[in-house]
């Protein structure tokens, strides 16, 4: 269903600015998007003030990109924008050739990364869920049911047909993914029985993540200079200062205005990220739009509930910037806020894991509790959240448990279950003074 033509496809990109849209995406990002995809670009802008609701170009602008498209032999016209599926149909008249807009053109790039079978399975979830509500281009010869001697079918149109054969491949998929999102819950369980933390890679697309673990972790993940090079995890383990191990996972980056059907897909992928003890969130430095980008990946995180992970700020590609030194900044109370690096270059990097180390010290709990017999479901939360170190039974019947959690764990429980109302002594930990403050 999903065959791709081979590449270097003629491409028309059609981008517009509209005065009503308060959210306007980026015309260069988009044209680094198709180059990704393999496809050679002609590009055509415009400007409006709202989106047409026939041809969202207005018909003026779409003969002009259909006079391109004969004249440049155009295999298919890309928006970098949302289009209805009304829109693309209408469009796809029109222009005789394939439209895609920028969902369409990311959803086709996933496609081309994926490697693993889990990444393939999530591409193709997300591809359909996409599709479902197009399905009507290219069966608008069938939709209606024909009578007659030798066309009396089954009782249903083909488009119904479709839709019933798609939505059954759709519950194959999610069945297949829910085996899969097991078997990682599995070895999250595994690595938390290790006492082993999780540090995820988080960033905008193309910040230098992949170059950055295989820095780190001496693996050979793909590194490419091109928007969404990785998109199938890595987990490798990684060996600090002072005898701790972590396991660093590389993940998918994010881009502003990431399809919804993408991250619905990716959870189990996304999950390493939400359960992470530490986000080492990469910018590149020398990328004029870093701060937008930034801003860009905190509501990916945001949408995702991973909101609430410590995070460290790591400023890669220093190399590509002049009198910047590898350096730790740190707020007032010393902790790290942000490491300047290269990893393509090895600058910086003991001075990330020092960084490392100090926040995850930073960041665990470790307390005294009681609970009573009738609160079981608090225990069963603690085993789930954190560590418990040790556990007994009082003469009353009542747990006494000493457990330790990452900071932020803790302050859920907290707001949710008064968890510092069961405190009945404090194990004096030397990194523990800047949680005790927060509280």
């Amino acid at each position: 269903m999903f065959d791709r033509p081979q590449k270097g496809e003629r491409a028309i990109l059609v981008h517009l600015d509209l005065y009503s849209d308060l959210n306007r995406e980026d015309l260069q990002e988009f044209r680094e998007l198709v180059i990704s995809a393999g496809a050679e670009p002609i590009t055509i802008t415009g400007s409006r003030t709202s989106p047409h609701s026939r041809y969202f170009i207005g018909t003026g602008k779409a003969e002009e990109v259909r006079a391109c498209v004969e004249q440049e032999e155009a295999d298919v016209v890309l928006f970098n924008h949302a289009l209805s599926p009304v829109q693309e149909r209408n469009l796809e008249q029109l222009f005789q050739c394939r439209v895609l807009d920028r969902t369409g053109l990311i959803l086709d790039i996933f496609a081309q990364r994926a490697r693993t079978h889990e990444g393939k399975l999530q591409v193709e979830l997300a591809q359909l869920q996409h599709l479902s509500t197009r399905l009507v281009r290219g069966w608008t010869h069938l939709e209606r049911q024909k009578g007659g001697i030798g066309l009396r079918g089954p009782g249903e149109t083909q488009l119904e047909t479709d839709r019933r054969l798609l939505g059954d491949r759709i519950r194959t998929l999610n069945k297949r993914l829910v085996k899969v999102r097991r078997q990682r819950e599995q070895g999250r369980r595994a690595r938390k029985r290790a006492e082993l933390a999780t540090v995820s890679l988080v960033g905008y697309t193309n910040a230098g993540k992949s170059t950055l673990f295989n820095a780190l972790t001496k693996a050979d993940v793909m590194v490419a200079n091109q928007l969404f090079a990785t998109l199938d995890p890595t987990l490798r383990r990684l060996d600090l200062a002072g005898g701790q191990s972590v396991v660093l996972a590389d993940t998918v980056g994010f881009i502003r205005h990431l399809p919804h059907d993408l991250v619905e897909a990716f959870r189990s992928t996304l999950q390493e990220t939400r359960d992470a003890d530490l986000l080492l969130h990469v910018v590149d430095a020398a990328s004029e739009e870093r701060t937008e980008q930034l801003e860009q990946v905190n509501k990916v995180l945001e949408d995702i509930g991973a909101q609430d992970r410590p995070q460290l700020l790591v400023y890669n590609k220093i190399d590509q910037l002049t009198d910047v030194e590898p350096r730790i900044e740190r707020d007032g109370e010393g902790r790290p806020l942000r490491v300047w690096i290269s990893a393509l270059r090895g600058q910086g990097l003991d001075l990330l894991g020092e960084a490392i180390v100090e926040v995850l010290d930073q960041g665990r709990v470790i307390q005294q509790l009681q609970l009573t017999a009738a609160e079981g479901r608090l225990r069963a939360q603690l085993y789930e959240r954190g560590q418990i170190l040790q556990e007994s039974v009082d003469e009353q019947g009542n747990w006494l448990l000493k457990v330790e959690l990452p900071a932020s764990e803790w302050q859920i429980l907290d707001r949710q279950e008064n968890i510092s109302g069961h405190i009945i002594g404090i194990d004096q930990n030397p990194h523990l003074a800047v949680m005790r403050e927060a509280q």
